[in-house]
């Protein structure tokens, strides 16, 4: 039963982050800019994060000045950048592609550790790379002379996917000296410490002008960052990192879902050929060799 509930947790994790879309697009509507999503975002998630530290394990706050450059990576050159290209790619797209984008992320983490981990790249891991091209130029429309979506989009699409996979690779420094809790609570601190000054703060609080406008900035930052973390944390005391990562490619589809019945985003086969070739290059890169 306890492993059952770990994957309905990790399942429920990835669907949060599906429906990002529909936070992000109704704050936009508010007038907040991208940078001042993601500090509402990062912000809200940090408060509750550390207020579950506090009741779990005040000693799980501690952390070494030293070990600052890690949070800087997750928080900053990951977390904020990947956020920012990602909700650019959406504005540039749509919400299909850009979650497909997104999940290239596996695959530059898989080169960047080769690269600085000497992982060795064998012939499954090339074939990943090949899918990922191929289920994303379906995506886009590039393969079928179709492409609907500007080049810009693409970049910015794909340089969430870049930001998405540094975070595996700073956060597997920051997971050898600290809990999971605690990379994620300090990331976010430090992603929120520097979106501020990006975020037009003369005019941020100005744009707070209702209920309403808090139940957004609310929700962006529990059902979109502290939730899904803290569910896809849980999951992964029962469920192998390898399987949840492969359990989180719902992601992509509950954002394609989202875009086609709530904002009427067209998708058709070669789309639908292009996520599932992206899962397959997921999948093959998580499982295990023979």
């Amino acid at each position: 039963m306890k492993t059952k509930l770990s994957y309905l947790s990790i399942l429920c994790a990835a669907a949060l982050w599906g429906t990002m879309g529909i936070f992000v697009n109704q704050m936009t509507a508010f007038g907040f800019t991208s940078m001042q999503i993601i500090f509402w975002r990062a912000l809200v998630a940090a408060v509750v994060l550390f207020g579950v530290l506090i009741c779990k394990d005040r000693s799980l706050l501690r952390i070494r000045l030293r070990d600052c450059p890690i949070f800087i990576g997750t928080g900053v050159i990951s977390f904020t950048c990947f956020s920012f290209c990602y909700f650019t790619a959406m504005h540039l797209s749509s919400l299909s592609v850009a979650a497909v984008l997104l999940y290239t992320a596996p695959v530059f983490v898989m080169l960047l550790s080769a690269l600085l981990f000497h992982e060795k790249l064998n012939v499954r891991k090339i074939l990943a790379i090949v899918l990922t091209v191929a289920g994303c130029a379906l995506v886009t429309g590039i393969a079928s002379g179709s492409a609907q979506v500007s080049g810009l989009g693409i970049l910015f699409g794909l340089g969430a996917g870049v930001g998405y996979a540094l975070y595996s690779i700073f956060g597997r420094y920051g997971v050898e000296r600290y809990h999971t809790l605690t990379v994620t609570a300090y990331t976010f601190l430090f992603a929120a410490v520097a979106s501020l000054p990006l975020s037009e703060p003369m005019n941020l609080l100005s744009k707070v002008t209702s209920p309403e406008v808090v139940f957004w900035i609310l929700a962006v930052g529990i059902f979109t960052s502290a939730l899904p973390y803290l569910l896809y944390t849980a999951g992964l005391t029962k469920v192998e990192s390898g399987r949840a990562a492969v359990l989180a490619t719902i992601e992509p589809v509950v954002a394609a879902l989202v875009g086609v019945f709530v904002y009427g985003e067209q998708l058709d086969l070669y789309k639908v050929g292009g996520i599932v070739l992206v899962f397959a290059a997921v999948a093959l890169i998580q499982a295990k060799s023979r």
